[in-house]
């Protein structure tokens, strides 16, 4: 069983301007979302 680890902040901005990137070029948010491995919720945070 492996154990959750969260996100350094680092990882945290990496990943938000990846997903600006995918929402600018016309990709709906639960497909970003699916696309960076993390979930709709943790994305609203």
């Amino acid at each position: 069983m492996t154990t959750h680890r969260r996100k350094f902040p680092e990882q945290i901005v990496r990943l938000l301007g990846q997903a600006d990137q995918l929402l600018a070029n016309g990709e709906d948010f639960a497909s970003a979302s699916r696309t960076l491995g993390i979930s709709e919720s943790s994305f609203h945070r």
